[in-house]
């Protein structure tokens, strides 16, 4: 859990991908290495999401994948099944997290409030995700949140972008951040894969101006 954490903290974004079809999983994965980001998280929002992430783990092992919005312990199992190498829900979930706890692979729940984060403290979790960030209350409550929580890692998603992601990076109790921007599903549906590329490299560009 250690290497997976700090692999993730040193890219200091994790793309969000939706799938519609797990043919572009391969093409998305490369677009995403190339452009420097060799990360992330594959949501289980559509069918294609078991078969995307066996694919690119399969092909591309070098490559960190996760599996995200996660909702049962069902998909807990497909994930690891098909290789995830960690698993995000979008709330906390205790019986998602107590399996993922009890399976050894780590896990980022959601958590917007003092009460959700003590029980993954509770738990002994490092990193919790910090779900809808900006609607949530963005950077500043996520301080405030970070108050009593100061051995906490914090993974904010939701409203994320280039305009915004300097802010979040700046604070240093946030790991990394979420973010769909690069990967948007109709540049994905359309196969515009040197477009995300581009868009990857120049997250990259943002991330490490923050984080030499």
């Amino acid at each position: 859990m250690e290497k997976i954490i700090e692999k993730i903290r040193k890219l200091g974004i994790l793309p969000v991908v939706v799938l519609d079809d797990a043919k572009d999983a391969l093409p998305l994965a490369k677009a995403l290495m190339d452009g420097g980001l060799p990360c992330a998280e594959v949501t289980f929002r559509t069918a294609a999401a078991e078969r995307a992430i066996r694919q690119i783990t399969e092909t591309y092992p070098e490559m960190l994948v996760g599996a995200g919005t996660v909702l049962t312990t069902a998909q807990v199992d497909a994930a690891i099944g098909a290789g995830a190498r960690f698993i995000v829900s979008p709330g906390f979930d205790p019986e998602i997290v107590d399996d993922c706890l009890k399976k050894n692979i780590p896990v980022f729940p959601g958590c917007v409030s003092p009460s959700e984060i003590a029980q993954a403290v509770k738990r002994g979790l490092k990193v919790v995700k910090f779900f809808p960030a900006e609607q949530a209350g963005g950077v500043p409550m996520l301080k405030a949140l970070s108050g009593p929580y100061t051995d906490l890692w914090f993974m904010p998603t939701g409203g994320i972008g280039p305009d915004n992601l300097r802010d979040y990076l700046s604070f240093d109790r946030v790991l990394c951040c979420g973010g769909s921007w690069m990967v948007k599903s109709d540049l994905v549906n359309a196969g515009d894969f040197d477009k995300i590329r581009e868009l990857t490299k120049e997250a990259c560009r943002l991330a490490r101006s923050v984080r030499q």
